[in-house]
């Protein structure tokens, strides 16, 4: 009886957490499909006037007229919001394929080729590392007018070496399978074995680090907005909308700072729920830590 208690035990330790992660999942995953239709249909349905100004109604609390508030001159923080988190994820989601490509292509060539090829790589990849991220994302935007394209450019490439380091060390793991010594000394180029083996191997993790890389490049694009230096002051961006908020906050009207904000924190938080989830299918014998 005893040891069919203590057997029984585990099982229902792992029927929980099998249960919890599914809740999280199916949360994460109605979290993000709600973002995506909100980003979808509103525009459609409500065209943003990006010149319009009522400063009869500026800083107006939460109300059935306007569920976030206005903000400093009379705008509606639900519809900027909207527009905001909009132009955060074509950011986002464009940035990390370009960074991800980037990434992949650099780090399969290093693993394939090895040798002064794999160390020269390497250390350029160290160097670009050295820099922090926001700091490069400056110098590059300052080179440009502000705008969508330029902020893309400097999100992606500035994140597309933690990608190239994932796939080097998949490469370099796969390389010495039995099944790929056989082809290079059965006569098959470097180029077939990377292409037909390697890169398949690794596509996984390398999608892996694109839905990671996602908030990443949000938070990125929203640090140099507020800055000054990602869109143009005008648009509804969430980074510009928490730089204008400040002194609103200090008057103590808290709306126009918690709600572009919450627009930031909760799909990165269901971004990284989905990524968890896939960590988990791709290794289930480590439990996963979310990384941002």
């Amino acid at each position: 009886m005893a040891s069919a208690s203590t057997s029984a035990a585990p099982s229902r330790s792992r029927r929980g957490t099998a249960s919890r992660r599914a809740l999280r999942l199916r949360v994460c995953t109605g979290i993000l499909a709600a973002v995506v239709l909100a980003v979808a249909l509103v525009p459609l349905l409500f065209p943003l006037d990006r010149q319009a100004v009522d400063l009869a109604a500026k800083l107006q609390p939460p109300s059935a007229a306007h569920p976030f508030g206005t903000d400093e001159v009379g705008r509606d923080l639900l519809l900027r919001c909207v527009y905001g988190l909009r132009v955060s994820l074509l950011v986002g989601v464009v940035a990390a394929v370009v960074a991800t490509v980037i990434g992949t292509a650099v780090g399969a060539l290093a693993g394939a080729l090895g040798g002064w090829a794999d160390r020269t790589v390497m250390r350029l990849v160290d160097l670009f590392s050295s820099v922090p991220h926001l700091l490069l994302g400056i110098f590059l935007v300052a080179m440009f007018r502000p705008g969508v394209w330029p902020v893309i450019v400097s999100v992606a490439l500035t994140h597309w070496l933690s990608t190239a380091r994932i796939v080097r060390a998949e490469v370099l793991s796969l390389r010495s399978r039995p099944h790929l010594d056989a082809a290079l000394t059965g006569g098959a180029s470097r180029w077939r074995v990377t292409t037909r083996h390697l890169l398949p191997a690794v596509l996984p993790q390398a999608g892996l680090a694109a839905v990671l890389m996602v908030p990443h490049a949000i938070w990125h694009e929203s640090a140099l907005s507020f800055l000054g230096l990602g869109l143009p002051a005008h648009e509804a961006s969430l980074g510009i909308m928490a730089n204008a908020a400040r002194s609103s906050l200090l008057a103590g009207d808290w709306w126009p700072t918690l709600f572009p904000g919450l627009f930031l924190v909760v799909p990165t938080l269901a971004v990284a729920g989905l990524a968890g989830a896939w960590r988990e299918r791709l290794n289930p014998r480590r439990r996963s830590e979310l990384m941002l």
